[in-house]
């Protein structure tokens, strides 16, 4: 692939084959700041989902959240346990604290519904997989909510990689970080480990795991370990975490995630013949901005931002549509899983932990 080709079309699709028609009908449950600010903005403003129940624990501090998006039916999380509104949605958003996902997601399953499901699908391996199991022997389709696999920089970044535009792929490094308390302050869930199973590496760390792994198209086959903090409000979980990645292929990544400094992310593929840079692709927003240098070649894209989550809300309605199996499955959702307890183990030890 020469270069200048891979910056054509840049944000195109290349997953939208057959523009399908119709919409799926979604029940959003879990009403926090990211499905109001992010998931529901970009559900509407997508072509391929509607939101038309909200699942909440505050059903009349919810209703003027429901107005504003024109969802007609808004319900607390005991009726929808108990099937109210089935017949008005055919698929639901998981976006409830973490050790949460899998009541929901086995419900809907039961119910006949697909299922769209924040990462971690749980917060063990053994929990998520009983989530896979249900949406299997029901028949509907799980996705796992990774974003940045629909997102035209990272998807771009993967094309060339298997072009060999960088040769082979030596080093990968990765970096998330989030003054957590600045923005949810010390009480938010996800400092409590049994709501969310970890600290830095569940919540950060985990998107440049799995965005190396989308990338590099493998899984690692071992890892190595370190966390830290420093006290409270993040005594009972990882303030900061580094773990290095381990590939069959030789390759290693270096990633690093911290609730407790200066908002950054960073992905970098240094490869035999050239590296890729992405600017900022974990913060919520990627700019569009990317580096690649090939032999004595090098060149910069900048183009117009482009919303990952309604990305991510079309990817899945596209899927549903077309019966088409999402490529962030249940399957991968479990393999993330997998190496994240085994990086706890390796934190805890000391020691590199093997993977399966």
């Amino acid at each position: 692939m020469a270069l200048e080709d891979a910056f054509a079309n840049f944000t195109r699709r290349d997953w939208d084959q057959e523009s399908p028609d119709g919409t799926v009908r979604l029940a959003v449950i879990g009403v926090g700041d990211f499905a109001r600010n992010r998931a529901l903005p970009g559900i509407a403003d997508g072509s391929y989902c509607e939101t038309t129940m909200l699942v909440t624990g505050s059903p009349d501090r919810t209703r003027t959240v429901a107005e504003s998006f024109d969802v007609p039916h808004v319900v607390d999380y005991d009726a929808f346990l108990a099937g109210d509104h089935a017949e008005t949605y055919d698929a639901v958003y998981v976006a409830t604290p973490n050790a949460t996902h899998g009541r929901y997601a086995t419900v809907a399953a039961d119910h006949g519904k697909h299922v769209i499901c924040e990462k971690p699908l749980e917060t063990s391996l053994e929990r998520a997989r009983e989530v896979v199991d249900a949406c299997a022997d029901a028949g509907v389709t799980l996705m796992t909510a990774y974003r940045l696999q629909t997102e035209p920089t990272v998807r771009r970044m993967r094309e060339l990689v298997d072009d060999g535009v960088v040769g082979d792929v030596v080093q990968v490094h990765g970096g998330f970080s989030h003054p957590l308390v600045a923005h949810a302050g010390p009480d938010t869930w996800r400092l409590d480990p049994d709501l969310a199973g970890g600290g830095a590496l569940v919540d950060l760390g985990i998107y440049p795991l799995n965005t190396t792994r989308f990338v590099l198209e493998c899984d690692p086959e071992g890892v190595y370990a370190t966390t830290h903090s420093s006290g409270e409000p993040f005594d009972a979980v990882d303030e900061h975490v580094a773990f290095q990645l381990e590939f069959d292929t030789g390759t290693t990544a270096s990633c690093t995630a911290s609730f407790d400094a200066h908002a950054s992310s960073r992905l970098e593929l240094v490869g035999t013949e050239g590296k890729i840079h992405i600017e900022s692709p974990f913060g919520g927003v990627v700019p569009q901005e990317m580096v690649v240098e090939s032999g004595d070649v090098r060149m910069e894209y900048t183009g117009p931002p482009v919303d990952e989550v309604c990305e991510e809300f079309d990817y899945f309605g596209y899927c549903v549509l077309t019966d088409t199996a999402p490529e962030p499955d249940g399957a991968d959702g479990l393999a993330d899983l997998r190496t994240v307890e085994a990086a706890y183990e390796s934190a805890e030890t000391g020691c590199r932990v093997e993977l399966e």
